[in-house]
């Protein structure tokens, strides 16, 4: 009697953990949309094969665009959830467009260089010439302009600026058409440039110094409505993050940078070694570079007179909640 009794109770403990386990696999994960502009970042790649994602229980569908106007038109336009991209542009979503959006995390610094055709021997010689920008408003176009500023030229006085996309298009473009006489363009590709006989003019750190370029933001209403989803994408961001800059990865990580960004061996390697070992590439746990963006609200009023000169405080963009709670579910 009491061997029926306990049979019985094990088959309705088994029943039961086989109907939770049923229920655990077909429980669907909440999908976030983020819009992207070089292809799929390694962060995603990384977070999506060792399972991060779907350890904070989402499914991230990576959009890349071509352009950051259309990469900005589409998240006004809620055709994507969040973006990963320089953050001048949700400042200038904010302040050009009037989208109501915010920043919730950072990425990356940035290396990004003044790369010039061969044969260029300084800032001097780009007088009278066309330079190529993604959006000739934004981020890195600002960056360029105030570097040609540091060497005395004034864009749409003694130099012209065209829109041309992001940045592997741009040195396609400077490698069939010599007229196109330099861009800002960071690594790897401004690795391969330079490998190519390109030359560089000199560098955002250099010039610049600290800058918050890549990190996510999304329409402000739309947060707030998916807090939690939100809290998850940047954990498992978070967590990728981390096993990238991990120095016991080197070797994979080397390899992951060969075939997803298909690059050389060696130009793999001294990615490695510019943007995860030294300032101004990925950011230890993705960490927002308050200072860095600071720079960047400054270099918009400096270059584009945004707010008469004088930026806003740097919390009218950012948020930090959505991180610090990201960062304590990581850990």
């Amino acid at each position: 009697m009491k061997f029926a009794i306990s049979f019985r109770s094990s088959i309705a403990v088994c029943a039961l953990l086989l109907c939770s386990g049923a229920h655990a696999q077909t429980t669907p994960s909440q999908q976030i949309h983020v819009l992207t502009l070089l292809g799929r970042p390694v962060q995603f790649v990384v977070a999506d094969k060792q399972g991060l994602f779907a350890k904070y229980g989402i499914e991230v569908v990576n959009d890349n665009k071509k352009n950051s106007d259309e990469l900005r038109a589409d998240l006004a336009a809620g055709k994507g959830d969040v973006a990963y991209l320089a953050v001048d542009n949700a400042v200038a979503m904010v302040e050009l467009a009037h989208q109501d959006v915010v920043i919730v995390m950072g990425g990356e610094g940035s290396q990004n260089e003044l790369i010039a055709q061969p044969g260029t021997k300084s800032i001097a010689d780009l007088r009278g010439k066309t330079l190529i920008v993604d959006a000739p408003n934004t981020a890195y176009a600002l960056q360029m302009k105030k570097i040609m500023l540091l060497g005395g030229l004034t864009a749409g006085k003694d130099y012209e600026i065209k829109p041309f996309g992001a940045t592997p298009q741009r040195l396609a473009a400077m490698r069939e058409h010599q007229e196109f006489a330099g861009s800002m363009l960071g690594p790897p590709v401004s690795l391969v440039a330079r490998h190519e006989g390109f030359v560089g003019l000199g560098s955002v750190p250099q010039l610049i110094g600290p800058y918050q370029a890549a990190g996510f933001f999304t329409q402000r209403a739309w947060a707030s409505a998916h807090r939690g989803q939100v809290i998850a994408l940047l954990s498992a961001i978070i967590e990728a993050q981390r096993w990238l800059l991990n120095p016991a990865n080197k070797a994979q990580v080397i390899a992951l940078l060969t075939t997803e960004l298909h690059l050389s061996p060696d130009i793999a390697a001294e990615y490695y070694g510019q943007s995860l070992t030294r300032p101004g590439g990925l950011a230890k746990d993705a960490q927002f570079d308050l200072r860095g963006f600071e720079n960047v609200l400054k270099l918009r009023a400096e270059v584009e007179g945004q707010w008469g000169g004088h930026p806003p405080s740097p919390d009218k963009y950012y948020d930090p909640s959505y991180y610090q709670a990201a960062l304590s579910k990581a850990k």
